[in-house]
């Protein structure tokens, strides 16, 4: 079942050394394949916008606009896969492929980095994309969101925060056993709005963090979630449970579609089945896209699927003008 460690560990330090140097063209690994930006049309774009209120560049931001202008846009959030290695990789984030469908669908695409696990230890991640998602309510009339509606995507270590994001809607502090964890934190300056968001999609993102070897897939050791929490599994099992999003699942989670490779060798596809079979199971309005070709970002980007993605922010959107 393992591959060789030394072979995970280049991908994960060449995706991070990439990203810190600011290339986002094609590699694969971690951060699966990244194209370059040829199809990205927008009529407006703010770089580097810091959304924490400090000087950090893991605390920033771009927003993208829609080709055609109007006054505001519905807003989704994308979210980068770096195995939760990278601080600066919103460059990188599925630009030509999911972020481009969403734009050219009318939506207005925010992409922020946030802190990596040479940053901070977990809950620090969701932290930030809480504080990405408050900030987006909070700035809406200066970067024309409409924020009536506000989605989250994410691909891989992304993909797994997007999913906490949506698990832990209504969840501050949540308890498990004798552990507890702050799922809202306090960073920036619009702690007075909410961080819910209305609908969220996963691709292929690790979700059970304490069932990573539920099949065939590129191991590390120490893997990247025992690095991002600081402890072994062993022995710590509620601290894995309480950064695993299927934890959290309740009928009162937004809609979610789930994509996932069958063939994927980083997070194994069987991490998104036990995802939507959870979301089922809590009588969650959610979806999935299992990939019988799919790898981890290669063979997952068919105009198929992303089309199914921007139809499932459309549907929610409408349902919820009812």
């Amino acid at each position: 079942m393992k591959k060789l460690f030394t072979l995970a560990l280049v991908c994960a330090f060449s995706i991070n050394a990439f990203s810190q140097m600011g290339f986002g063209g094609g590699f694969g690994g971690f951060g699966g394949f990244q194209a370059d930006n040829n199809n990205l049309k927008y009529s407006e774009k703010f770089a580097d916008i810091n959304y924490a209120g400090d000087d950090n560049a893991y605390h920033t931001l771009d927003i993208y606009l829609p080709e055609e202008v109007k006054d505001s846009y519905p807003v989704v959030i994308h979210i980068y896969g770096s195995a939760w290695f990278s601080n600066n990789s919103k460059g990188a984030a599925d630009l030509n492929t999911i972020c481009a469908a969403l734009l050219k669908a009318g939506y207005a695409v925010v992409t922020p980095n946030h802190r990596a696990i040479s940053d901070a230890k977990y809950p620090a991640q969701i932290h930030d994309i809480k504080a990405v998602i408050r900030f987006v309510r909070g700035e809406a009339k200066k970067y024309k969101f409409d924020t009536s509606f506000v989605g989250i995507s994410g691909f891989s270590s992304g993909g797994h925060l997007a999913s906490l994001a949506a698990t832990t809607t209504g969840e501050k502090v949540y308890k498990l056993g004798t552990e507890s964890v702050d799922l809202e934190g306090s960073l920036g300056n619009y702690t007075s709005f909410s961080s819910d968001v209305d609908a969220a999609c996963d691709w292929s993102g690790p979700i059970d963090l304490l069932n990573m070897d539920c099949g065939e897939a590129m191991m590390m050791n120490p893997s990247p979630e025992e690095q991002l929490i600081g402890v072994p599994k062993q022995g710590n099992e509620d601290k894995y449970a309480l950064l695993s999003p299927i934890t959290f699942i309740d009928k009162k989670d937004p809609a979610m579609y789930v994509f996932h490779g069958k063939k994927d060798n980083v997070v194994p596809g069987c991490q998104g089945e036990r995802m939507y079979k959870a979301l089922q199971d809590a009588k969650v309005e959610s979806y999935a896209v299992f990939e019988p070709e799919g790898g981890h970002g290669m063979g997952m980007y068919s105009e198929e699927n992303l089309a199914k993605m921007t139809g499932f922010f459309d549907k929610i959107r409408a349902s919820k003008k009812k």
